[in-house]
Protein backbone atom coordinates (compact mmCIF):
# COMPACT_ATOMS: atom_id res chain seq x y z
CA UNK A 1 0.00 0.00 0.00
CA UNK A 2 1.33 3.43 -0.94
CA UNK A 3 1.04 5.93 1.87
CA UNK A 4 2.41 9.39 2.47
CA UNK A 5 5.14 7.83 4.62
CA UNK A 6 6.21 5.39 1.90
CA UNK A 7 6.20 8.09 -0.78
CA UNK A 8 7.93 10.89 1.09
CA UNK A 9 11.51 9.53 1.22
CA UNK A 10 11.87 9.21 -2.55
CA UNK A 11 9.76 12.20 -3.52
CA UNK A 12 12.44 14.88 -3.66
CA UNK A 13 15.11 12.66 -5.24
CA UNK A 14 12.68 11.37 -7.86
CA UNK A 15 11.53 14.86 -8.69
CA UNK A 16 15.08 16.03 -9.18
CA UNK A 17 15.92 13.11 -11.44
CA UNK A 18 13.03 13.66 -13.81
CA UNK A 19 12.82 17.42 -13.93
CA UNK A 20 9.58 17.53 -11.98
CA UNK A 21 8.74 20.82 -10.36
CA UNK A 22 8.14 20.28 -6.69
CA UNK A 23 7.57 22.95 -4.09
CA UNK A 24 9.64 22.73 -0.93
CA UNK A 25 7.50 20.79 1.49
CA UNK A 26 7.86 18.63 4.55
CA UNK A 27 5.22 15.95 3.97
CA UNK A 28 4.02 13.80 1.09
CA UNK A 29 0.41 15.02 1.25
CA UNK A 30 1.55 18.63 0.87
CA UNK A 31 4.09 17.51 -1.73
CA UNK A 32 1.37 15.80 -3.72
CA UNK A 33 -0.76 18.92 -3.57
CA UNK A 34 2.10 20.90 -5.14
CA UNK A 35 3.37 18.18 -7.49
CA UNK A 36 3.40 19.04 -11.19
CA UNK A 37 4.54 16.23 -13.47
CA UNK A 38 6.44 17.44 -16.51
CA UNK A 39 6.62 15.62 -19.80
CA UNK A 40 9.35 15.93 -22.42
CA UNK A 41 9.29 19.06 -24.58
CA UNK A 42 6.76 19.05 -27.40
CA UNK A 43 7.96 17.26 -30.51
CA UNK A 44 9.36 19.35 -33.32
CA UNK A 45 7.77 19.11 -35.79
CA UNK A 46 4.41 17.99 -34.40
CA UNK A 47 4.45 14.96 -36.69
CA UNK A 48 6.93 13.38 -34.26
CA UNK A 49 4.23 12.76 -31.68
CA UNK A 50 5.05 9.06 -31.88
CA UNK A 51 8.66 9.81 -30.89
CA UNK A 52 7.43 11.86 -27.94
CA UNK A 53 5.26 8.92 -26.84
CA UNK A 54 8.28 6.61 -26.97
CA UNK A 55 10.19 9.17 -24.88
CA UNK A 56 7.46 8.95 -22.24
CA UNK A 57 7.72 5.13 -22.32
CA UNK A 58 11.47 5.42 -21.70
CA UNK A 59 10.99 7.94 -18.87
CA UNK A 60 8.54 5.54 -17.23
CA UNK A 61 11.22 2.83 -17.36
CA UNK A 62 13.88 5.13 -15.91
CA UNK A 63 11.67 6.57 -13.17
CA UNK A 64 8.92 4.12 -12.17
CA UNK A 65 8.73 5.76 -8.75
CA UNK A 66 7.42 8.95 -10.36
CA UNK A 67 4.71 7.02 -12.19
CA UNK A 68 3.66 5.44 -8.89
CA UNK A 69 3.61 8.89 -7.28
CA UNK A 70 1.44 10.27 -10.08
CA UNK A 71 -0.92 7.28 -9.70
CA UNK A 72 -1.08 7.90 -5.96
CA UNK A 73 -1.75 11.58 -6.58
CA UNK A 74 -4.60 10.68 -8.95
CA UNK A 75 -6.18 8.19 -6.55
CA UNK A 76 -5.72 10.04 -3.28
CA UNK A 77 -5.66 13.75 -4.08
CA UNK A 78 -7.20 14.46 -7.47
CA UNK A 79 -9.59 11.67 -8.47
CA UNK A 80 -11.30 13.69 -11.22
CA UNK A 81 -10.57 16.31 -13.87
CA UNK A 82 -7.04 17.28 -14.95
CA UNK A 83 -4.20 16.02 -12.80
CA UNK A 84 -2.39 19.35 -13.08
CA UNK A 85 -2.86 22.77 -14.56
CA UNK A 86 0.69 22.80 -15.86
CA UNK A 87 1.71 25.64 -18.14
CA UNK A 88 4.04 23.07 -19.75
CA UNK A 89 1.02 21.55 -21.52
CA UNK A 90 0.14 24.74 -23.38
CA UNK A 91 2.95 24.50 -26.00
CA UNK A 92 2.09 20.85 -26.63
CA UNK A 93 -1.58 21.64 -27.18
CA UNK A 94 -0.66 24.56 -29.44
CA UNK A 95 1.68 22.31 -31.46
CA UNK A 96 -1.14 19.81 -31.95
CA UNK A 97 -3.51 22.58 -33.06
CA UNK A 98 -0.91 23.91 -35.55
CA UNK A 99 -0.38 20.41 -36.95
CA UNK A 100 -4.14 20.02 -37.29
CA UNK A 101 -4.42 23.34 -39.10
CA UNK A 102 -2.02 22.17 -41.82
CA UNK A 103 -3.55 18.69 -42.05
CA UNK A 104 -0.77 16.65 -40.40
CA UNK A 105 -2.86 15.55 -37.42
CA UNK A 106 -6.44 14.33 -37.32
CA UNK A 107 -9.21 16.73 -36.32
CA UNK A 108 -10.39 16.69 -32.73
CA UNK A 109 -9.87 18.44 -29.46
CA UNK A 110 -6.07 18.86 -29.02
CA UNK A 111 -6.45 18.11 -25.31
CA UNK A 112 -8.17 14.78 -26.05
CA UNK A 113 -5.51 13.80 -28.60
CA UNK A 114 -2.77 14.72 -26.13
CA UNK A 115 -4.48 12.67 -23.40
CA UNK A 116 -4.86 9.70 -25.76
CA UNK A 117 -1.20 9.71 -26.80
CA UNK A 118 -0.06 10.09 -23.19
CA UNK A 119 -2.28 7.18 -22.12
CA UNK A 120 -0.87 5.03 -24.92
CA UNK A 121 2.67 5.92 -23.83
CA UNK A 122 1.86 4.81 -20.28
CA UNK A 123 0.40 1.45 -21.31
CA UNK A 124 3.28 -0.51 -19.72
CA UNK A 125 3.98 1.91 -16.85
CA UNK A 126 3.68 1.10 -13.14
CA UNK A 127 0.21 2.66 -13.32
CA UNK A 128 -0.92 0.03 -15.83
CA UNK A 129 -3.78 -2.18 -14.77
CA UNK A 130 -2.49 -4.98 -16.98
CA UNK A 131 1.32 -5.20 -17.18
CA UNK A 132 4.23 -3.16 -15.84
CA UNK A 133 7.47 -3.16 -17.80
CA UNK A 134 10.77 -2.76 -15.99
CA UNK A 135 14.20 -1.60 -17.08
CA UNK A 136 15.48 -5.08 -16.26
CA UNK A 137 13.61 -6.73 -19.12
CA UNK A 138 15.49 -7.66 -22.31
CA UNK A 139 16.18 -4.75 -24.66
CA UNK A 140 14.40 -6.64 -27.45
CA UNK A 141 11.14 -6.47 -25.45
CA UNK A 142 11.45 -2.70 -25.09
CA UNK A 143 12.33 -2.30 -28.76
CA UNK A 144 9.24 -4.32 -29.70
CA UNK A 145 7.01 -2.17 -27.47
CA UNK A 146 8.55 1.06 -28.77
CA UNK A 147 7.91 -0.01 -32.38
CA UNK A 148 4.31 -0.93 -31.56
CA UNK A 149 3.79 2.35 -29.71
CA UNK A 150 5.24 4.40 -32.59
CA UNK A 151 2.96 2.64 -35.08
CA UNK A 152 -0.17 2.90 -32.94
CA UNK A 153 0.36 6.59 -32.14
CA UNK A 154 1.03 7.36 -35.80
CA UNK A 155 -2.22 5.65 -36.77
CA UNK A 156 -4.18 7.30 -33.97
CA UNK A 157 -3.18 10.86 -34.89
CA UNK A 158 -3.02 10.47 -38.70
CA UNK A 159 -5.40 12.76 -40.59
Amino acid sequence: MVTSRSVAPSLTASAALSGVRLSTVTSAPRAAANFTPRCPRPPRPATTTRGWAVGIYDENLRHPDLVRLIAWLRLERRPADRLTDSADDKPKLEAIARAQAVGRVRPGDPFDLFALVLAMACTWSPASGFYTATAGEPAAEHDRRRALLRDCVQRAVAP
